[in-house]
């Protein structure tokens, strides 16, 4: 008798008829041979005989129902009977055995677009081309199978078209209420942001690593005569360092601002001790840290009178942030000039400075600075002592009132389409 190893040499040979006699002699005398039954399913696919290809892919199937492989071939047989119901149950199938098998994902997405339910589909067709685009594939004619590149393509385009108009939607209610030239500006954003339009940088020193708003004025330090509340803030130092000290001698409410060890030692260094960044969380992500603010009523209540950049679950951040001594934060940029970034100094040892944009600032205590961290920035204690400044995020002065809140609804819903694909 034959044996799988002689029939794979077969085909390796380009022997096909001589491969596919071997198999059909494996299965006759193993009938539940995986393998054999998915050689034959493949010649039978190829000759156009799609229900027996289907027929012998079930009986695998049976034998080996985790293997997303066989669900995502089993799909495609039903397909080419016609029957589109099945093959969609046989794709999510696949995808739920292997979450990672970018091409049932994407005839699953195929699939779901065909069916009318275009709104599944997107994700779908969204992190199977992100998912095989990490692993190097689907990033180009090159990378992509000469027979899978049409259907590639088109899911690039769905996937941009949906974007875009999950986006440009969210504007359509202000831009009837305000008029188009009042969101002017964020619809540049938002084309940039979508690959339509190059940014065009006023400094080139500004890199915002997630949304560049164009149009609004440049510098590393922004002057303080544009924050007309900067000198009662500065006012409240004493009763805020009051609340601080309170809480600096206990563990309680504070987390670490990089949340693994990996993320610590790739940002922190320090030239005394192992380096460490945390912080009292006033709001994280946009969400209230309502202990925190119980501790310190009088910090509160100064935070919530600022511009904060609000955006639901994303943010401001505000935090008293703890640098031991020797603390060094390496160079690294913000996510977006939409908002800047506000620091009341309240406990500053010597040697202590903020590099933005390859200016230096040292910090005094009582006096705001407020910065664009989209320009690469670093910080340092390099005292033997503590270093305490209170943080806080603020929308770009520059920003009008509509474009703060058409800028809150697209944050919101880049981030919930993330999800809705990490989901998928």
């Amino acid at each position: 008798m034959i044996s799988p190893l002689e029939a794979q040499e077969l085909a390796r040979q380009g022997r096909w008829q001589e491969a596919e006699d071997a198999y059909q002699r494996i299965l006759e005398g193993t009938p539940g041979n995986v393998e054999a039954l998915s050689y034959l399913a493949m010649t039978s696919m190829e000759r156009g005989d799609a229900a027996r290809a289907l027929g012998l892919l079930q009986q695998a199937h049976a034998l080996t129902p985790t293997d997303a492989s066989l669900s995502l071939r089993i799909g495609l047989a039903h397909e080419a009977v016609g029957d589109s119901a099945s093959a969609w149950r046989a794709y999510e199938e696949a995808v739920r055995v292997n979450p990672e098998h970018n091409l049932s994902r994407l005839h699953l997405a195929a699939m779901l677009e065909f069916q009318g339910e275009l709104d599944q589909a997107l994700p779908h067709y969204a992190r199977a081309i992100k998912q095989a685009q990490a692993l190097g594939r689907w990033l180009d004619p090159a990378t992509t199978p000469p027979g899978l590149r049409p259907l590639v393509e088109h899911a690039v385009l769905v996937i941009r078209g949906g974007r875009r108009g999950l986006l440009f939607g969210l504007l359509e209610p202000l831009v009837q209420k305000y008029g188009r030239a009042s969101l002017a500006r964020v619809e540049h954003c938002l084309r940039i942001y979508l690959g339509e339009e190059a940014p065009v940088y006023a400094d080139d020193r500004q890199r915002p690593t997630f949304l560049y708003f164009p149009g609004l004025p440049t510098s590393a330090y922004l002057d303080r005569s544009v924050f007309p509340w900067i000198e009662d803030l500065e006012s409240r130092t004493p009763r805020i360092r009051e609340e601080l000290l309170r809480l600096l001698p206990t563990e309680a409410g504070r987390e670490r601002v990089f949340l693994n060890a990996e993320l610590e030692s790739h940002n922190l260094s320090s030239t005394v001790d192992p380096p460490s960044w945390n912080g009292y969380y006033f709001y994280r992500h946009g969400e209230r840290r309502n202990e925190n603010h119980a501790s310190c009523p009088h910090t509160s209540e100064s935070l919530d009178s600022l511009p904060l950049a609000r955006v639901p679950r994303h943010a401001p951040e505000t935090l008293f942030s703890v640098f031991t001594p020797g603390t060094h934060l390496a160079l690294h940029r913000g996510v977006t000039n939409t908002r800047v970034v506000g620091h009341l100094p309240l406990i500053i040892p010597e040697d202590c400075a903020l590099n933005v944009g390859g200016e230096l600032h040292a910090w005094q205590e009582g006096k705001v600075v407020v910065f664009d961290d989209t320009y690469e920035h670093e910080a340092w204690n390099r005292s033997r002592q503590t270093r305490v400044v209170l943080i806080f995020d603020l929308w770009n002065p520059y920003l009008s009132e509509v474009e703060r809140a058409a800028l809150s609804d697209v944050v919101v819903a880049i981030g919930g389409f993330r999800e809705a694909v990490d989901g998928a």
